[in-house]
């Protein structure tokens, strides 16, 4: 038996090999995730499948948590994927405030470090937001009992504020707290590709490849 184990591991190395990067490449460097949900429309849409840089911020040892070196920081703006221990699930979120940051929301309106976020319509219910160096497509459907304002809070040291992009249909911070730093698992980057579930599951060629902003 451990002749034939040793035969079949010599015959198919370069598989194997390729099999354990591939998945230690996807573990500590980059992997793709699809988006179940429209918390983040306009920006991610539902059915696409987003890239995410999980060397952004850390580089890990493959397959577990443990940190090699810090890469980069977190950063206003910055579209982030979370293993959230307080939803218990996956999340995909913009990150609207950093450690030390103080930020309210009122009627929808951000601001950040006695900063107002400018508000523009570009649709019926798609607004522009530039607040900071930070720009990026918003919607505002009318949902009853949405969180649209809170009081000002001050983001504690080693935690982030995330909310959704389709601000009047995500679960985000304004339920679940500030996020962990540690539970963040990377920068989503661009759309790999994108199936429309309502058009039998066709591709959406223009959203192939598509940057993140």
């Amino acid at each position: 038996m451990k002749q034939q184990t040793g035969s079949f591991i010599k015959r198919n190395l370069p598989f194997i090999l390729f099999v354990v990067l591939m998945f230690s490449f996807r573990s500590s460097v980059a992997d793709y995730y699809h988006v179940p949900s429209g918390s983040m429309e306009p920006t991610i849409q539902v059915g696409d499948r987003i890239v995410v840089d999980k060397s952004a911020y850390t580089l890990e040892l493959p397959f577990t948590n443990v940190v090699l070196s810090q890469t980069g920081d977190i950063a206003r703006g910055d579209i982030v994927v979370i293993q959230s221990s307080a939803a218990d699930t996956r999340l995909v979120k913009r990150v609207v405030a950093i450690a030390g940051d103080t930020v309210s929301l009122s009627n929808n309106t951000l601001t950040v470090n006695d900063e107002h976020a400018v508000i523009q319509r570009r649709d019926h219910y798609v607004f522009q937001e530039n607040i900071g160096d930070s720009q990026r497509s918003i919607q505002l459907l009318p949902v009853q009992g949405a969180r649209s304002s809170f009081n000002e809070v001050v983001v504690p040291d080693k935690h982030v504020l995330v909310m959704g992009d389709n601000r009047n249909n995500s679960v985000d911070s304004r339920y679940y707290g500030f996020i962990p730093v540690e539970e963040v698992q990377g920068r989503a980057t661009r759309v790999a590709f994108s199936l429309d579930k309502e058009n039998y599951y066709l591709p959406r060629g223009e959203r192939s490849l598509l940057a993140l902003q």
